[in-house]
């Protein structure tokens, strides 16, 4: 007689293992969503977005701004003595004599003074070299600007080349380990010798140390380029590799007139030089009387016996006038001329030096590009013919004509060509920069 067992599940047992197994697979989804959303967690920075977001929230640039409306207010303050004034007020003091205030005046219940500056040579001159600082605080904003469009630039071109990099070396990982892995074959098998298992290890490790420098440097320029754009998002910054759109490229001699004429340094010393032309020609202008119109209401007051000093007493008085004040002897005058005219001099000749030194450092920058363009080909052709051997060595290793090691040594070869070009690359890219910059072409890029 056969004896058959059967398993019974009552509603309760059959009810808590589908709710079991629905409550499982609904956490699984549920972790696959949030990993597909942590994985979807990125942001797409492009170059010309991430300089738009830098010119922005650049404090540097804001203090520049403010730096320019503190010359714009000096200016004004400067012009404000050139302007009408008005002044009241009233006191009291004590007279023992003839009744008068420590000005000079009557006792008054009240007075109205004006007062505006109609000629005045030294005050003019300062005006004026305010009115050129001015001008060096605006060029300081625009010579800001194109400091941190290089900055920007050069850390997302850096950080689009490391990411490019750690790609090719993690690459590079996989192949150091299949030959590490077919040495020890080879070697356990009596066919290799065991300093090749040393080597092998040892170039896996020197794999693995760029790697983790380049991961170092990665997190560095991330960090940098959120703090360059103001981005605050724990979103990955995904940026891509674009080339410099740059300007026909001008030859030496006309990428040197470029800078004199653009280059905001040279501006600056220019302008410079010019406010204080404009200071020695106002402190000249010291030895010439200066002139003012003045103009005076006043309410005077019996106090002290005021009125009994004069025949007739008259309680409303106006005053007005010039006051013109005639240089006689000044030594203060001269002395003021002969510093103005030693700043001056001093201007003048840092502005020839800076000439000098701005021409040959462009000619010095655009040889530099050519040089490192020629190295960038170089390398190019170096990565073609790397690329050429491994198409060539993997038609041999499919026909058993070479080994998996030479197959791998040679896709090592092509990835050490590969960061030899970008490095190359980079290295050109930040030339251009600086060249771009001195030549003031690079505002106008962005």
């Amino acid at each position: 007689m056969n004896k058959t067992k059967s398993i019974l599940l009552s509603p309760s047992r059959l009810g808590g293992f589908v709710f079991f197994n629905i409550s499982a697979l609904a956490a699984l989804v549920c972790m696959g969503v949030m990993s597909a959303a942590r994985a979807q967690e990125k942001e797409e920075l492009n170059l010309r977005r991430a300089v738009a977001l830098a010119l922005r929230n650049s404090p540097e640039l804001a203090l520049a701004r403010a730096q320019q409306a503190v010359a714009e207010r000096t200016v004004q303050a400067d012009r404000s003595l050139f302007l009408p004034n008005l002044y009241t007020g009233s006191g009291a003091a004590y007279t023992n004599g003839f009744p008068q205030t420590p000005n000079g005046g009557g006792p008054s219940v009240f007075n109205l003074s004006y007062v505006q500056t109609l000629f005045n040579q030294p005050a003019r001159g300062q005006l004026r070299a305010a009115e050129e600082r001015t001008e060096i605080q605006r060029l300081a904003v625009e010579r800001t600007r194109g400091s941190v469009i290089q900055r920007t630039v050069s850390a997302y071109l850096e950080l689009a080349k490391t990411r490019h990099s750690l790609d090719l070396l993690r690459r590079e990982r996989e192949s150091t380990a299949k030959i590490l892995a077919y040495t020890r074959e080879r070697s356990a098998r009596g066919f290799e010798l065991p300093v090749e298992v040393t080597r092998a290890e040892l170039s896996v490790a020197r794999t693995e140390q760029r790697i983790a420098q380049l991961e170092s440097r990665e997190e560095v320029l991330e960090g940098q380029l959120r703090i360059l754009t103001g981005l605050i998002s724990a979103a990955r910054l995904e940026v891509a590799p674009e080339p410099l759109l740059l300007p026909h490229q001008p030859s030496t001699p006309q990428l040197a007139q470029l800078a004199i004429e653009n280059s905001f340094e040279l501006q600056q010393a220019e302008y410079e030089r010019r406010a204080r032309e404009r200071r020695l020609r106002g402190e000249r202008g010291g030895y010439w009387p200066s002139v003012d119109l003045v103009g005076e209401y006043t309410i005077l007051s019996r106090l002290n016996n005021y009125d009994e000093f004069f025949r007739r007493f008259q309680r409303h008085n106006i005053n007005i006038g010039v006051q013109v004040k005639i240089p006689i002897f000044s030594s203060q005058t001269s002395a003021a001329v002969d510093l103005a005219r030693s700043e001056l001099a001093a201007a003048e000749v840092d502005l020839k030096n800076r000439r000098t030194d701005l021409e040959i450092e462009v000619r010095r920058q655009a040889g530099h590009v050519r040089e490192l363009a020629a190295a960038r080909e170089v390398t190019r052709l170096e990565l073609k013919l790397a690329q050429e051997n491994v198409r060539l060595l993997q038609a041999r290793f499919e026909e058993g004509r070479a080994s998996l090691r030479d197959l791998e040594g040679a896709r090592l070869e092509e990835n050490d060509k590969w960061l030899a070009f970008l490095d190359a690359e980079y290295q050109q890219q930040q030339a251009q920069l600086e060249l771009l910059k001195s030549t003031g072409q690079l505002t106008r890029l962005f």
